[in-house]
């Protein structure tokens, strides 16, 4: 075990620093519940609409499973269940990968892009209205800078 014993005690959080991390984690869960209300409409949750948009932004609408759970920031289990449940609704196809008899890839179908292009303007105001009208003020291409430097070092 390595001896801290020699290492300044750390800094304590300023009041504002403490409020931003109790505030993170309720804000997030917030997000995703009124994300998740706003597409319940067209059926879908807000954990299926990120997976849909992913396979829109890639090349042929179709990636691994494994690097579309690293894209969506959740376990491989937890996205092949996603998967799997648009697949029921014949919004992906999910298919033993050429390459990789090992892999699984799941490729958008013409009506997984047509729900995905239904349900973006729910999405799009609820993400406005949610989010962005919450952060007046304050710099949204620094704080993106910010949460994606954080992610990369978390990763």
């Amino acid at each position: 075990m390595p001896d801290d014993s020699h290492r300044p005690a750390p800094l304590p959080l300023t009041a504002d620093e403490y409020a931003l991390v109790k505030a993170l984690r309720p804000a997030m869960a917030a997000l995703t519940r009124a994300f998740d209300t706003n597409l319940h409409p067209l059926g879908l949750t807000h954990a299926e609409y990120i997976v849909l948009m992913f396979l829109s932004e890639a090349p042929d609408r179709a990636l691994r499973l494994g690097d579309l759970a690293g894209l969506c920031h959740q376990s491989p289990s937890h996205t092949g269940r996603t998967v799997q449940r648009l697949q029921s609704e014949g919004l992906v196809v999910r298919e033993q990968c050429s390459q990789d008899a090992r892999s699984f890839r799941a490729t958008l179908t013409d009506a997984g892009l047509a729900r995905l292009e239904q349900a973006w303007p729910l999405h799009i105001t609820g993400v406005r209205h949610r989010l962005f009208d919450q952060l007046e003020g304050i710099d949204v291409g620094k704080l993106a800078a910010a949460f994606e430097r954080i992610a990369d070092t978390t990763d």
